[in-house]
């Protein structure tokens, strides 16, 4: 099996449901334990499964740098998570808005983050 971090983001068209538990479990597992699948209610899509993580920095400026990498990767890869910058810390929520959840997208893009600020 491929890694994660190895594939590439797929751009979601719509008309596909999001992933079970069932489905979300394995992939979850391929991930650093700090990636946590969490709900959120949302105005369009009522209860949706984002994932999310805080990413530590030693100050506003490394966070910001973070940041910016990761922004990059995503217009590389057609796939806009969304950042939130505060000092010395990221925080990271991924989820495929077109249809309300989570999909194998997320997960590779979670993966390619890890590894972009572990270099």
């Amino acid at each position: 099996m491929i890694e994660l971090a190895q594939r590439t983001c797929v751009p979601c068209r719509g008309g596909v449901p999001p992933l079970t538990d069932e489905e979300i479990a394995p992939l979850l597992g391929q991930l650093d334990p700090e990636w946590r699948v969490v709900e959120r209610s949302d105005v369009k899509h009522g209860l949706v499964k984002v994932l999310t993580r805080e990413y530590r920095f030693k100050n506003f400026a490394e966070a910001m740098r973070g940041a910016v990498r990761i922004g990059e990767m995503a217009e590389e890869q057609q796939h806009h998570p969304d950042l939130r910058v505060s000092w010395g810390r990221l925080d990271v929520e991924i989820w495929t808005h077109k249809i309300g959840g989570l999909t194998e997208s997320d997960f590779v893009f979670a993966a390619k983050s890890d590894a972009l600020l572990r270099a």
